[in-house]
């Protein structure tokens, strides 16, 4: 019996937390993550240019980096500390992000061994840690995620973690300003019918902007073949009506 994730509030695989669309939604953040990271390292230095007259001047010379992109790419704690003074205006960086929720996740894993009758031994208390097979690059953590991500998603954490997550990739275009591709597609909407079907690179379903509707590729790609010989054929005789209205 299916189940109703906690995310989007649609329809979950049983005994899941998040539906295969939100789960696909956390694969390609996955993935653009490094990207974003990368785009990230090249604004590490701050720009420069001539000196302008007049200001109230410095009292000291500038930083040699930009403090807001070192805050994401830099090391630091898998969470935030006390800050009793309110003088702290920074986040959790990137790396400690994927390395703490893999080794929280890593820790929930059940760990089993065959006892001296083979019988498989579920270990329930134990202390674990997560360990990537290629190092402990951003890239690794993201590889470690995803394949962790099936069990991640029957876990009652899973919607807190998909939120995490998202709100780390907003974090991240803000300052690279680097948006998922989005394309507006062929078809009308087959529920309101307006013009503003449109699929975007990170999300599994195609979305209409003007309406709650939303379709799979399959889905879509059923219905624009039910649709589009109609209205193509009635595009074609109104541009066939106008040039002979012309002549």
């Amino acid at each position: 019996m299916d189940t109703t994730c906690e995310v989007c509030h649609g329809h979950a695989p049983a005994d899941h937390y998040l539906c295969q669309a939100c789960q696909h939604a956390i694969l390609a953040w996955l993935y653009e993550i490094p990207h974003q990271v990368a785009e990230l390292r090249t604004m590490l230095e701050p720009t420069t240019g001539p000196a302008q007259r007049g200001g109230s001047g410095r009292a000291h010379a500038p930083l040699p980096v930009r403090l807001d992109v070192l805050d994401l790419i830099g090391p630091g704690h898998a969470h935030y500390l006390e800050d009793p003074h309110g003088d702290q205006t920074g986040g959790v960086p990137v790396g400690a992000f994927l390395a703490g929720w893999a080794h929280y996740i890593a820790s929930d894993v059940p760990a089993v061994h065959r006892d001296a009758h083979g019988t498989a031994q579920v270990l329930q208390s134990r202390i674990a840690t997560a360990w990537p097979r290629s190092g402990t690059g951003l890239t690794a953590w993201c590889t470690w995620h995803a394949r962790y991500l099936p069990y991640a998603a029957t876990r009652p954490f899973a919607a807190s973690f998909y939120n995490d997550l998202e709100g780390m990739l907003l974090r991240l275009r803000r300052l690279t300003h680097a948006e998922p591709r989005t394309r507006r597609l062929q078809a009308p909407c087959p529920r309101c019918q307006s013009w503003t079907l449109t699929e975007r690179e990170d999300q599994l379903h195609i979305a209409c902007t003007a309406c709650p509707a939303r379709l799979t590729p399959e889905e879509y790609a059923t219905h624009r073949d039910q649709v589009m010989p109609a209205i193509t054929a009635i595009a074609l005789r109104i541009i066939t009506a106008k040039a002979k209205a012309a002549a």
